[in-house]
């Protein structure tokens, strides 16, 4: 795999994502290791540090996968906030792993659930918590 783009979280997130991952069994979900090593290698600030052009829990994001042409745009949630709207993904899904942390213009190589890569584009950070000033959401 090539060498992945630096990633930015709030202490916030890192706090509430670790808490989660810890209260899972081992395994729990397949991009379980990918996340947690994404936690591991991030800088870490404080919420109203964040750069406004970095993907934060509840930010909704404009991306797209493998340079297609259709372009997604999803709110990154936590997964006892999913909804049935399709309008959410989850941060343990592959995909909203990858999204946690990437800059605006980002690039990612990530797992694919079976097997292989995907390439994830960050295209815009269409609303950030952060950047809006909810620091203790």
């Amino acid at each position: 795999m090539t060498r992945r783009p630096k990633i930015v979280i709030s202490s916030r997130d890192l706090d509430r994502l670790e808490k989660l991952l810890d209260s899972m069994p081992a395994n729990a979900f397949s991009g379980m290791p990918e996340l947690e090593a994404e936690l591991v290698r991030a800088e870490v600030v404080e919420p109203d540090e964040i750069p406004a052009n970095i993907v934060t829990m509840n930010s909704t994001v404009r991306f797209s996968i493998d340079g297609g042409g259709d372009m997604m745009s999803k709110t990154l949630v936590y997964p006892k906030d999913l909804d049935d709207s399709g309008q959410m993904i989850s941060v343990m899904a592959p995909v909203g792993s990858a999204l946690l942390g990437m800059r605006q213009g980002g690039r990612i190589e990530w797992p694919r659930p079976g097997g292989g890569t995907m390439h994830i584009e960050v295209h815009e950070v269409v609303d950030q918590p952060e950047r809006a000033g909810e620091l203790h959401r």
